[in-house]
């Protein structure tokens, strides 16, 4: 089939689908922390090093723009660099949890954990050359809905922990050392067999949001899907050919986002032989042919254009930056400014506190008396609720950007705000407490996952954008690394008086979640900032829109 815009994202999708490993840690974490003997700070300080693997995508990003730029405008109108970076994570993916998984079954020797927390490091870095390599090309290739299409790419990616744990319960349910394995096999031939259809694309297509809300639709409805499973599987005890039909069904859908390619792309190349065959007319040289023409060339990307120097272009939102539409920062240059780290420290109080939950949702459940079943199901309904938040945040803040003119910083602070009124339900622990909780603690974390990616693209340029959300994205594993370890791993252990190093009742993590929604309150702060200071960009951005897009009706006619 010939590749296309589409088919790229098509790719990118199914690639996400499996990539996100990371987010399955509470299902093989207990035969980790036993057959390893660890106490819970250790399992929690291997946690983290998980998390910084998962976050720290320096590497990828550096790597990424490296390979990624077209090699010449002229020869050829595709990059076929972001191949290499799947190849890069594929590796790590492989080599990591195939170690981790040894050193479970006993094939090698207890390892030290300093070594077990390296491999930890090694199988999680793989998803940042994933997701690296698939939103980035993403943005490029619909730079004009970023929102949308980075909540669809890190939505897959939410939903893949999930995905993951319905090919375990379907095929090898009871076993999670075989869980571990599969880990390392099914991430790493996925990437390996749809690599070479993620490129990035010059040529626009001509219907980018009609075709993107079908992609988003498939994506609700993946994720009704899996909640429903999840909750049956939570009541009833399936048989197995149930649970081998539930993941056909669940295979198909994830199948359909290649219909809406096919159909998209049938559409482009019809109106694209529409558009050539008007140019062969002899209008071709009409005045309204010529405007036309100017008002297309109007719809390239803003990043993407060489601006003048024009007053209304430099405005500045800061008094450290001149922020302008159609700017490009280099890594250093957006370091410089105080709206990097605006971001960096909202990062490191929503996705730390957010890791934070997660990685410690099983010994949540387990203190406060829940059966193992409902702990498995509170990590997977995480992955539906992580999907919300970075899915709902992107459309979302699409919506509020281009229709009321509302900067995406607001909604940052909105979902931080709600966060810390999760973290505060989680320690009060009365009946029922860790499903209201983890909703919306999962909801607001995924939600920074699309939001800032969006807004670093937006306040810094595509250009270096893989390089810098990746350092951005470091605070949450600084943030997990403090509140998991010197946080909740600290109190629990010393609270911790039962067999194994474990701590029963609701007093085991209740003091370290009101330290986490304290910590989530201050980021709300420092995101309400953020949104002051770019509210004026935010505005010179919906204009600029508003201007092409009046330009552009003005061509039609």
């Amino acid at each position: 089939m010939e590749s296309s815009i589409w088919i790229a994202t098509v790719a990118s999708i199914w690639i996400q689908c499996s990539s996100g490993a990371s987010y399955a840690f509470g299902i093989y974490s207990s035969v980790l922390k036993s057959s390893q003997g660890y106490d819970q700070s250790t399992l929690d300080t291997v946690s983290v090093f998980k998390d910084i693997g998962a976050n720290v995508g320096v590497l990828s990003g550096l790597l990424y723009t490296a390979v990624s730029a077209p090699r010449s405008r002229r020869r050829s109108p595709i990059s076929v660099g972001p191949w290499l970076v799947h190849v890069a994570g594929a590796i790590q993916c492989f080599a990591g949890y195939f170690f981790i998984w040894l050193a479970v079954i006993g094939a090698v020797h207890t390892p030290p954990v300093s070594v077990m927390c390296i491999f930890m490091l090694i199988a999680a870095h793989a998803q940042t050359f994933f997701n690296t390599a698939n939103v980035v090309t993403a943005v490029r290739n619909f730079p004009d809905y970023g929102g949308t299409i980075v909540g669809i790419m890190k939505g897959f990616l939410g939903l893949s922990g999930a995905v993951l744990i319905q090919v375990y319960q379907s095929l090898f349910k009871g076993n999670p050392s075989i869980f571990i394995l599969m880990l390392a096999l099914l991430p790493t031939l996925v990437s390996l067999l749809f690599m070479c259809l993620v490129r990035t694309y010059e040529i626009r297509s001509l219907h980018d949001k009609k075709h993107l809300n079908g992609l988003s639709v498939v994506a609700l409805v993946v994720a009704a899907y899996l909640m429903i499973l999840i909750i049956l599987e939570n009541v009833f005890t399936l048989p197995f050919w149930v649970r081998v039909l539930t993941f056909v069904v669940l295979l198909l859908l994830l199948v359909s986002p290649l219909r809406i390619a096919i159909q998209a792309q049938r559409e482009d190349s019809w109106r694209l032989s529409q558009t050539l065959s008007t140019e062969r007319s002899p209008l071709i040289d009409d005045p309204e042919s010529t405007e036309s023409k100017k008002f297309s060339e109007a719809e390239v990307p803003t990043h993407y254009h060489d601006r003048p120097a024009d007053s209304s272009h430099e405005k500045a939102t800061s008094s450290d930056t001149m922020l302008q539409i159609g700017g490009e920062m280099t890594l250093l240059q957006a370091m410089s400014t105080i709206n990097f780290w605006l971001l960096f420290v909202a990062m490191v109080c929503g996705m730390g506190s957010g890791l934070a939950t997660i990685n410690n949702i099983s010994q949540i459940g387990e203190s406060l008396g829940y059966k193992t079943v409902e702990k498995n199901t509170l990590v997977s309904l995480w992955s539906i609720w992580n999907f919300l938040g970075r899915f709902g945040a992107g459309y979302l803040s699409d919506i509020f950007l281009h229709k009321k003119g509302w900067a995406r910083p607001l909604l940052m602070a909105i979902t931080l705000a709600t966060m810390t009124a999760g973290h505060i339900v989680i320690a009060s622990g009365f009946s029922g407490n860790l499903y209201v909780g983890s909703v919306l603690v999962g909801v607001c974390y995924g939600s920074q996952w699309s939001l800032m990616p969006t807004i670093t693209s937006e306040i810094f340029g595509v250009l270096h954008m893989g390089t810098i959300f990746n350092t951005i994205a470091i605070g949450s594993p600084v943030g997990s690394y403090i509140l998991s370890v010197r946080v909740i791993g600290y109190i629990y252990d010393k609270e911790a008086s039962g067999k194994g190093n474990s701590c029963y009742g609701t007093h085991c993590f209740m003091l370290s979640f009101f330290i986490l929604a304290s910590v989530s309150f201050f980021g709300f702060l420092v995101a309400l900032i953020l949104f002051f200071r770019t509210r004026r960009f935010y505005t010179m951005v919906v204009l600029e829109r508003i201007r092409h897009s009046a330009g552009h009706s003005e061509g039609n006619t």
